[in-house]
């Protein structure tokens, strides 16, 4: 695969980041602004995908569709990689490279929820973005809206557009908050196919079944309030 900018697939909309919608193109336009700098743009649209998608892992996962970025804008919260997606879509909209990445990562501060509903404080396929700035590629990880944040005592996370922003090892007390454990890969669109398959065989392939069926029976709503949710170690 290649490393640099050139390769047009990261400036190209794809079936799942459509970068080319009308929708996407209108946001990234409001976001923008007067706005043409792409460090500043690449700013601008962090931010906004950070705070204005709310976090929520308990959103469908298993499509597609699921991931389009004109799905997750309408949405307006989704977890780590439709997040990804909505980002990476908006920087192709400014004309900035961009694609989007996936590691594992424990999370020390999750909800009693959340651990119990997953099983283990492993989130597999976290999704993360890469923009192509000032000739090198830059991460970027929108996930945690900044409310979010507030309430597990993390500083909300920045980025610069010149320096890798990844999850904070600590929370603002100094206890670990998240642990990168494997990066799985760089992609050019969602892998959705990947991800299913990691989380079926991290988790059981009997309780993502579960996940899958509840959504089915019950539609696209979120299978629990995450914000609402116990804070360990409070």
């Amino acid at each position: 695969m290649k490393t640099d900018s050139a390769d047009p697939r990261y400036l190209n909309p794809t079936n799942i980041i459509d970068s080319d919608h009308r929708n996407v193109r209108d946001y990234a336009q409001r976001v923008a602004g007067l706005t043409t700098d792409p460090v500043e743009l690449a700013v601008k649209i962090y931010l906004t995908v950070r705070d204005e998608i709310r976090y929520d892992p308990y959103s469908p996962f298993y499509l597609p569709e699921h991931y389009r970025a004109s799905f997750v804008l309408k949405r307006g919260r989704s977890f780590c990689v439709p997040k990804a997606s909505l980002l990476c879509a908006l920087g192709r909209a400014c004309g900035i490279p961009s694609r989007v990445g996936l590691a594992t990562v424990r999370n020390h501060l999750a909800t009693k929820q959340l651990l119990d509903f997953l099983g283990t404080d492993l989130f597999i396929s976290h999704g993360f973005v890469e923009f192509y700035l000032g000739g090198r590629w830059i991460k970027a990880t929108p996930a945690f809206n900044r409310e979010l944040c507030q309430r597990h005592r993390v500083s909300p996370l920045e980025f610069n557009g010149r320096e890798d922003s990844l999850f904070q090892p600590y929370n603002l007390e100094n206890k670990k908050f998240m642990e990168y454990v494997e990066f799985e890969g760089i992609f050019a669109d969602i892998p959705v196919e990947h991800i299913v398959a990691g989380w079926k065989k991290a988790y059981g392939e009997d309780r993502v079944n579960g996940w899958i069926k509840k959504f089915e029976d019950g539609g696209e709503h979120s299978l629990s309030e995450f914000e609402n949710e116990d804070i360990l170690n409070e």
